[in-house]
């Protein structure tokens, strides 16, 4: 993105809130948009808090467990969603081929990452807040009672989302719309190793090494931990944390890389496959 001299060292509020407030107009004039961002959250959580349920009236032992159903899935669509929020919103950017005209602003890529990652929780927050009121009424789950752990998870969960998200849009920068299905589907990825739905030592030993290579294990194996044994897991956040550091300092500098790549490639302004 092009910036002036004097550009250069500032960092522009003003620059950030103008991206967002674009985007917020988006979503509110369309009400699609908006029923999609608490559809899919609450579809899943009505399936597996009806599973959970079964579960619970159906064992003995196994009932503690089960109540981390609900919580599983809705921080699972924190990270999911996290990440897509941004990613789309990136995307939304390509479609409407506005991409050119943001590189010639003088927006920098640092309030351009900035913005998008405000509209990324906005976006999030009209979808996880109806669907976790709707838990607490239909299944007497209230996720906010985890007080200050579900606000340390949510934070490295947020990390985690946006440093995938920051990545691939490098990605789709360089290689345009032909990269536009890693903005659907990469996460998925994460899903068997993040160990969402069950604890890590259900792994195979040598997968179980990958599993702690990624922040998001530690915040659902502390969900378990919270849930189940009421122990906040300190421990385990820290080093989440630590990991979040590197990934999204690796997640930023592979997004300037593959902007300068574009830039010297001619590929910036494509916005095709």
């Amino acid at each position: 993105m092009s910036v002036m001299p004097s550009d250069r060292v500032a960092y522009s509020p003003r620059r950030v809130a103008a991206i967002v407030l674009r985007h917020w107009y988006l979503l509110r004039s369309s009400w699609p948009r908006l029923f999609d961002l608490m559809y899919w959250p609450a579809v899943q959580m009505l399936m597996w808090g009806f599973l959970q349920m079964y579960v619970a009236q159906n064992s003995g032992s196994f009932a503690r467990a089960a109540g981390t159903f609900i919580a599983s899935v809705m921080l699972w669509d924190v990270l999911f969603r996290g990440q897509l929020g941004f990613s789309i919103s990136f995307l939304e950017e390509m479609y409407a081929r506005n991409m050119g005209n943001l590189m010639m602003s003088p927006l920098r890529p640092i309030e351009f990452i900035g913005a998008l990652i405000i509209i990324s929780m906005i976006r999030l927050a009209i979808g996880m807040v109806p669907v976790s009121l709707l838990a607490i009424v239909w299944f007497g789950f209230n996720l906010w009672s985890m007080g200050f752990a579900l606000a340390i998870f949510f934070l490295n969960l947020f990390l985690t989302s946006w440093a995938v998200a920051i990545f691939v849009a490098g990605l789709l920068l360089r290689n345009g719309l032909g990269a536009e299905s890693l903005a659907w589907g990469i996460m998925f990825l994460f899903l068997p190793l993040t160990c969402v739905y069950y604890p890590v030592a259900v792994l195979p030993a040598w997968l179980q090494v990958f599993a702690w290579m990624l922040p998001p294990t530690y915040v659902f194996e502390g969900m378990r931990a919270l849930l189940i044994d009421n122990v906040f897991r300190a421990d385990l956040m820290v080093q989440a944390f630590a990991l979040n550091a590197v990934l999204f300092g690796l997640a930023v500098a592979g997004f300037l890389m593959l902007l300068r790549s574009a830039r010297g490639e001619g590929t910036l302004l494509q916005g095709g496959d």
